[in-house]
């Protein structure tokens, strides 16, 4: 008589980010569906590639176009639009609370951690009412709306306090978001003036905080200064070694003493482990993430991976210096990470041993601007054009599907043909203001 045939094995991918849609998207290319049933459960439908947000926030690309509709490319996975609350891994369950409200528990033979991070915040009065973040396409979209309706705004103003204070921008945080989301927002805004009579580009201020002595530790200290000195030139004021001391209503006082008001402030310094991680029994280190094994596996638990900014990965490339290096939260390693992940997945379900994740560092790029940028690559260094060029043909190719990649390419194209759109569409904010008015009335 013949044997039971054995059922799929459940693999639940918790996040829907890099990680998660690239693990998926490799495993249903790779597995079999009498091997495996994969469902990845996320917020949002899609996955949204931050590189390309600050190019979208400056209308160089179309928003749509840099988030990726997972159900369109995860044909072969389940997808649940839903929020993770909590994880047991003694039951193998995880806790789900599904858009619509009502919550749901599902099993799994095989876990995969992919919650990827939020914005690290600090004891700043003001921040949680002024601060906007900018990880997502719907805050770079805000943003977008919100620094052209200031200066809608302005515009019918002479010139005084209020004035000076919408057409007062700050950015907290000289990491590359931070770095990028100021240049491409302040080109956009520089370049907008044109079609304001009484504004002047020197009537904009645009101002960087940051809390180190250098911006973009990913690349060179001298190419660092290059950065800082690029932007000081088109007028932006770059505070280094300074912190924000308060905020509170948008009048702003540094660490130095400096003081101004500004109704735009971007929080952009950092970003920490998914904090739904404390509703889990996985073992966690001092910042809050997953401990894994070099091969990705969550230490001393069976059928648990982990990767991207949520996991504390061992760098294998710095651990001769430092035994405790661990992997920074990047793009860079959790595309990577994700592609090795779902390798030693695969492995593992076919009685293989998983090799550890281990990275050459290539080097980084970095947008100051259409046109403009900085790269530092396998100890090439790059400024200006060379460098933008190669900012956004990496980018590209990292982007998944083809569908993306053409979609991008066409925006730059026309982009290149045709002037850039600088329209607030602040209804979008409140999209029912009107309506609500008229039925008030």
């Amino acid at each position: 008589m013949a044997g039971k045939k054995a059922s799929p094995t459940k693999i639940v991918i918790l996040g829907g980010g890099y990680v998660g849609m690239y693990t998926a998207l490799r495993l249903q290319a790779k597995l079999k569906a009498a091997e495996a049933s994969v469902t990845v459960i996320d917020p949002q439908p899609h996955m949204t590639y931050q590189p390309f947000l600050p190019e979208a926030a400056a209308g160089s690309i179309e928003p749509r176009h840099v988030v990726v509709p997972l159900r369109r490319t995860l044909k072969r996975c389940h997808v649940v639009t839903g929020r993770v609350a909590k994880v047991e891994h003694d039951k193998h369950t995880v806790t789900v609370d599904m858009a619509e409200g009502h919550v749901e528990k599902l099993e799994y033979d095989v876990l995969v951690v992919a919650l990827g991070s939020v914005a690290r915040t600090l004891p700043i009065p003001g921040l949680a009412d002024q601060g906007n973040s900018f990880k997502t396409v719907g805050e770079a979209i805000f943003l977008r709306n919100h620094v052209l309706s200031r200066m809608d705004d302005a515009s019918s103003m002479a010139d005084g306090e209020r004035r000076r204070r919408l057409l007062t921008f700050m950015v907290v945080g000289g990491g590359y978001a931070g770095i990028e989301a100021l240049a491409e927002l302040e080109d956009m805004a520089r370049y907008a003036t044109r079609y304001y009579k009484t504004i002047k580009p020197s009537d904009l201020q645009w101002i960087l905080v940051e809390a180190t002595n250098r911006v973009m530790p990913e690349v060179s200290p001298r190419m660092g200064v290059y950065t800082v000195e690029r932007l000081e030139e088109r007028g932006i004021k770059v505070f280094l070694d300074t912190r924000v001391d308060d905020m509170t209503g948008g009048d702003v006082r540094l660490s130095d003493g400096t003081t101004f008001a500004t109704d735009t402030i971007v929080w952009t310094a950092g970003v920490k482990a998914n904090p739904v991680l404390a509703e889990t029994d996985l073992p966690r280190d001092e910042r809050g993430r997953v401990r894994c094994t070099a091969d990705l596996r969550v230490e001393g638990l069976t059928g648990v991976w982990a990767a991207g900014d949520c996991a504390a990965v061992p760098d294998l490339s710095k651990t001769e210096q430092d035994p405790n290096a661990t992997c920074s939260p990047s793009a860079q390693h959790a595309v990577r990470q994700a592609k090795q992940l779902a390798d030693n997945l695969v492995a593992s379900l076919r009685g293989r041993q998983p090799a550890p994740y281990r990275h050459k560092y290539a080097g980084s790029v970095a947008s100051l601007g259409l046109y403009k940028g900085v790269a530092d690559v396998y100890g090439i260094k790059l400024k200006g054009f060379p460098a933008w060029f190669m900012h956004r043909t990496y980018h590209v190719s990292r982007m998944p599907t083809f569908n993306r990649k053409a979609r991008i390419v066409i925006d730059w194209t026309l982009a290149l043909l045709f002037r850039r759109e600088v329209i607030s569409m602040g209804q979008l904010q409140e999209p029912k203001a009107e309506f609500a008015r008229a039925a008030s009335k």
